[in-house]
């Protein structure tokens, strides 16, 4: 039988231009891997669909509570202010947890 873990999603959307640096982001705190989508939406900033700017990026990854914690502050702290960003995270039951789990976990 498979065993779960208790995990956190951390979910990052943001405008494309950022993409890069919030890969950046997760790497340094130990991330192990995360999917992108492209998204569309409206909110505080306004409806971001021009053909300039292109879609908003999702950046989903799976993590240990501290590296969630980590990952969020970090963000907070150097995108909030000047950029378009919002993350958040979500408790989550993982199978094969271990493969979520950085180097620093």
């Amino acid at each position: 039988m498979a065993i779960k873990i208790q995990l956190k999603k951390v979910t990052i959307v943001t405008e494309r231009l950022l993409r890069d640096q919030i890969l950046d982001v997760l790497r340094k705190h130990g991330a192990t891997g995360w999917s992108i989508s492209l998204v569309e939406g409206e909110g505080s900033r306004g409806n971001r669909t021009s053909d300039f700017e292109g879609r908003n990026s999702q950046i989903d990854t799976i993590v240990s509570p501290e590296v969630a914690d980590a990952i969020m502050e970090d963000i907070a702290e150097n995108y909030f202010t000047n950029w378009a960003i919002i993350t958040y995270s979500s408790d989550v039951e993982v199978l094969r947890g271990e493969k979520y789990l950085g180097k620093g976990s």
